[in-house]
């Protein structure tokens, strides 16, 4: 069975930079909700406006790409720090892209055009730069 022994270093600093910064990305998504919320008249526990309501798509829209981020977020801080394990430097590089990423996707899926929401697809490239140091880490564990 294969061993890693990890050092932090300045590397790792940037991974959490990336990783404290991606929290204010999620508040910021969230507030804009919130703002949504309150201008289209959408009361809680409404997760999506219904599609009789006059703006359901501006809020839905909004709404979503809030949604997408979190449900994409749980995978993006597992391979982050996994990748940093072996790649600090890169996994911070990739982290950032892949944050990047959520923020285009999201302003461009909040301007009411879903189809805006493919700004953000040049953040998948670190999510798959992430997943394949991930993998490097795997086979350097069970092979060794």
């Amino acid at each position: 069975m294969g061993e890693m022994q990890v050092t932090l270093n300045d590397g790792h600093g940037y991974v959490f930079l990336v990783a404290i910064s991606s929290a204010f990305v999620l508040v910021w998504a969230g507030f804009k909700v919130g703002s949504a919320r309150k201008k289209y008249e959408i009361k809680y526990p409404t997760m999506y406006a219904p599609e009789t309501h006059k703006n359901a798509k501006e809020f839905n829209c909004i709404q979503r790409a809030h949604q997408n981020i979190l449900e994409n977020y749980p995978v993006f801080l597992l391979t982050m720090f996994m990748a940093s394990l072996k790649r600090p430097h890169v996994a911070a590089v990739l982290g950032l892209i892949r944050l990047l990423g959520f923020i285009a996707y999201a302003v461009g899926y909040q301007s009411g055009s879903p189809a805006k929401r493919q700004q953000g697809a040049f953040g998948y490239i670190g999510l798959l730069g992430l997943l394949g140091i991930c993998f490097e880490i795997c086979a350097d564990l069970i092979l060794k």
